[in-house]
């Protein structure tokens, strides 16, 4: 049975109907003191959980999904987590600091079998859990969104670590050159310094491919830095988190349309990673 997350209602129906498995209707609930409870229906085998922990409530919910679907019955529990929160939080930058992908992947682990978990911003997380733990490579269902006429694609990345997804996205679509920006961060104050890809954009269109696209600061910046004017540009995130003024900074910065999938459900969703997801299960 397929047991969605609050927050991962879409992915976890597209998945129960690729997996031809049953999908649960669980009852969330909110107490007047914030807290939160959760109620699953009877449970017998295996019990798949779909739950993204995009915020700190999310951590929470899942924690209880997973010690509700024992309670009611299950005899095998795999988690499957669309987003992981503090993901980004990977190791202590600073002296004091927690490593907080590694307190979450430990929490999770004391109540599932398995877990899977698609494109988390650092794939080393997975060392962190205490079960076995796959990452899923989604990104490639990125391009089947973008528009087929796209002329003379670039897929850029924001930064070289994100150069692979761009490359991925760009073998999936067919065609096109990649690049990626430089780009360096001060861990006090934040400030991003980026420097100019390499390419000549100019008439061209650009596909600028990240992982995680948060406040939207960092790629309106770097779509700003470029020095010559592409003909379109479109941006492509596997997670759209778009908090605050995001997309507003995005399309000030002269991007047409942004296409993320279904690990976050957000109106920019234009894709679902369930295939991926199944694929593997």
């Amino acid at each position: 049975m397929i047991v969605p997350g609050s927050s991962s209602q879409e992915v976890a129906t597209e998945l129960a109907a690729a997996l031809g498995e049953r999908l649960a209707e669980v009852e969330y609930r909110r107490f007047p003191d914030g807290e939160q409870l959760v109620q699953v229906p009877e449970q017998d085998g295996r019990a798949i959980i779909v739950a993204a922990t995009e915020t700190s409530d999310a951590h929470i919910q899942l924690l209880q999904l997973q010690d509700a679907v024992r309670e009611a019955g299950a005899t095998e529990v795999i988690t499957v987590i669309p987003y992981m929160g503090y993901a980004r939080q990977d190791e202590a930058f600073e002296t004091g600091q927690p490593v907080s992908a590694r307190a979450m992947a430990r929490a999770i682990s004391t109540g599932t079998d398995r877990v899977l978990t698609v494109c988390p911003h650092e794939p080393a997380i997975q060392e962190f859990f205490t079960v076995p733990t796959t990452v899923i490579d989604a990104s490639g269902r990125l391009a089947e969104p973008l528009p087929e006429n796209l002329s003379d694609p670039i897929f850029l990345a924001p930064d070289q670590g994100a150069i692979d997804l761009a490359a991925t996205v760009r073998d999936a679509y067919g065609r096109g050159e990649t690049d990626a920006f430089e780009k360096h961060r001060d861990r006090e104050t934040g400030a991003v310094e980026i420097q100019p890809a390499n390419l000549d954009v100019a008439g061209r269109d650009l596909v600028v491919v990240d992982d995680i696209v948060a406040t939207g600061g960092t790629m309106s910046a770097a779509i700003g830095a470029l020095g010559a004017d592409p003909d379109r540009v479109f941006v492509a995130t596997v997670h759209p988190l778009l908090a605050d003024s995001a997309r507003t900074k995005l399309a000030n910065a002269g991007v047409e349309a942004v296409y993320g999938t279904d690990t976050i459900e957000r109106a920019v969703t234009a894709v679902s990673v369930a295939p991926a997801i199944a694929e593997k299960l």
